[in-house]
């Protein structure tokens, strides 16, 4: 390089004193030395080219985002912006396609008015690779110049280069010739195994080799090549050349490329793999997770599971996860002796979380995307599985324990709730239970105590009750006893309920009076109660003095009325029997008479009583 500065010996001077040897005058030194050999090499570049769609290449950046960002600041001020892959992990940011005489027009006229940077030069089509702005677009090698926008003094733009990092300076990349077909074929022998495996799979992603990866280019890997090229504007040659093997890679990767994958290492965790950086960053550890928050616009989010355990501990996390919010109720679910998997869908995300025992430490990840995404989710995930790779450490158990913690936090992270919780109380040996019809209405999945799962097999919309049975095999502690006649007015009652949605782990009684044995319009089929009842408590059963059941309790009317704080409204024994029988249950009946003691009734209403939820 030393031979260039003698012949700018007053440039040298003025802009870098005396202090050449520092780091940043050297690189200074490189973009004066680049601008240099660009007046020397551009022209020849264009004569041997003979091409007649060009483009004027504005900025190049090793950063996606930064591309992104900065395509979308240009596109605001000028037209026919465009941005490309330009191979080697950068990206450009051109304006074209044009004519060779229109492309120098707006070079020479952006430039003059300083609204494009004064380096700024023509670049050409076999330079690029996949496109990335406009998002969706595919302009490349259509062979289809624009008219070049007719040049204005005002609004004048200026476009200020970003501030380079110290880890990543941003920095021109001059566009390299393609190569002859010998130079291909010379070049493509320096292929390793996996780099020649590498091409075979991203062309059988793009739809053009059906055959077996082997890294063998024959007669089908050949044929491939060449319907690549043909599709994509390049000479059908059969052997790709380096910047179409770049470009090939670049197409494949695109899916990562978008999402800013990159190697990761946590020492902490004592986790190493490729995660979507540009999508995710790390916010703060509680053990066992790392917790990664979305950054991009993509909504993203992953967690690192490190833990030292057992068995015992990966099957208890195996439970835990599946309780969290993050990981959806519907899908494949699998647990061996020393690993489990956990998938999970619903109309907003879709989550995989996989863990494994080995040496006595847990680890894992989970990986949280939205739904509609699934190609690209499914290249970023197939990375991340297999870059993963344990190292010596393991998470600290006691990370993250000073961050706030609330019943409904686990590790951070919310527990899933369900959308509506009512009382019900099992209604036969089997497991049947009686509910409210609209705890189980439009349900992705209906649990009784949150573990057995249920479903409707009767309900009744005029009296607001449903019967629902267990999907597998149940055997209550206790059955409720339906007490065939009417019982005596201002008698005694109880309701048993989970007024409080499950908060308190037990249902809890709330003793009342039996005001009327009809309903407020006279319905036969209802009760009037004299209890302060909770919302939480509608589906309970109304137990009588001495255990048997007289009624279930309804929720407050839907209408606009508010009934006086006091009054509650039951549907009694007696209707219910006859939608048990219709559906085949039958129901014992109470004889008792006698009163029981406290502790009795609360013996009863707890191993009756279920809390009914329904799930999105």
């Amino acid at each position: 390089m030393a031979w260039i500065l003698p012949l700018f010996p007053d440039y040298v001077r003025r802009n870098f004193g005396h202090a050449e040897g520092s780091r940043r005058k050297m690189k200074k030194i490189l973009v004066a030395l680049f601008l240099v050999l660009s007046l020397i090499v551009r022209p020849a570049l264009a004569q041997q080219s003979g091409q007649d769609v060009v483009w004027v290449q504005i900025e190049a950046h090793p950063s996606l985002r930064v591309a992104q960002e900065r395509a979308q600041l240009y596109a605001g001020a000028l037209e026919d912006v465009n941005g490309f892959s330009l191979g080697g992990n950068w990206f450009g940011i051109v304006l074209g396609p044009y004519t060779r005489a229109d492309a120098q027009r707006v070079l020479q006229v952006y430039s003059t008015e300083r609204r494009i940077p004064q380096d700024a030069f023509i670049a050409f089509s076999r330079n690029f690779g996949q496109q990335f702005w406009p998002l969706g677009a595919n302009v490349l090698n259509t062979g289809t110049a624009v008219t070049a926008p007719v040049a204005t003094p005002t609004p004048q733009v200026t476009l200020e280069s970003p501030t380079p990092t110290t880890d990543n300076t941003i920095t021109l990349q001059p566009a390299a010739p393609d190569e002859t077909r010998a130079e291909a074929r010379a070049s493509e022998r320096l292929l390793t195994a996996d780099e020649r495996k590498d091409l075979q799979i991203a062309l059988q992603a793009a739809g053009f080799y059906n055959s077996g990866i082997d890294g063998a280019f024959g007669p089908g890997t050949r044929n491939s090549m060449r319907a690549w090229q043909e599709a994509n504007g390049f000479e059908s040659t059969g052997i790709l050349t380096t910047l179409q093997r770049r470009a090939l890679m670049d197409q494949y990767n695109a899916p990562l490329i978008s999402v800013g994958m990159a190697p990761y290492t946590d020492t902490r965790a004592g986790i190493e793999m490729q995660i979507p950086a540009g999508e995710v960053r790390f916010a703060r550890y509680e053990a066992p997770f790392a917790q990664f928050d979305t950054s991009g616009d993509l909504g993203a989010r992953l967690l690192l599971i490190s833990q030292p355990g057992t068995q015992a501990t990966l099957f208890g996390l195996y439970d835990i996860m599946q309780t969290l919010e993050i990981v959806p109720l519907e899908g494949p679910r699998e647990r061996g002796s020393d690993r489990f998997t956990l998938e999970g869908r619903n109309r907003d995300i879709v989550s995989y979380t996989e863990a494994r025992l080995d040496g006595g430490q847990i680890k894992g990840f989970t990986l949280i995307w939205p739904v509609g995404d699934e190609a690209r989710r499914a290249r970023v995930l197939a990375e991340m599985r297999a870059s993963f790779t344990r190292l010596d450490n393991v998470l600290d158990p006691g990370a993250g324990g000073d961050v706030e913690q609330r019943i409904d936090l686990v590790s951070g992270l919310e527990v899933r709730k369900p959308r509506l919780s009512r009382s019900g109380f099992f209604i036969d040996g089997g497991g049947a239970v009686i509910t409210t019809a609209d705890a189980v209405q439009n349900c992705t999945r209906i649990t009784a105590d949150s573990d057995y799962r249920m479903q409707v097999v009767a309900s009744d919309a005029k009296l607001g009750v449903a019967l629902l049975k267990p999907q597998d095999a149940l055997a209550p502690i206790a059955f409720a006893r339906l007490r065939a006649d009417a019982p005596r007015l201002q008698s005694d009652i109880a309701v048993s309920g989970y007024s409080y949605g499950g908060a308190l782990g037990a249902p809890t009684l709330t003793f009342g009076t039996l005001a009327d044995i009809k309903g407020l319009n006279g319905e036969t089929e209802l009760q009037r109660l004299a209890l302060n009842a909770l919302p939480g408590d509608a589906g309970g059963p109304v137990i009588d003095i001495s255990g048997g059941v007289v009624g279930i309790l309804l929720p407050a009317p839907e209408d606009g009325r508010q009934l006086p704080q006091n009054v509650s409204i039951a549907a009694d024994a007696t209707a219910l029997s006859a939608l048990l029988e219709g559906a085949g249950v039958v129901a014992e009946a109470s004889t008792d008479r006698g009163a029981i003691p406290p502790a009795e009734m609360n013996r009863i209403a707890n191993g009756m009583t279920v809390l009914v939820s329904c799930w999105d």
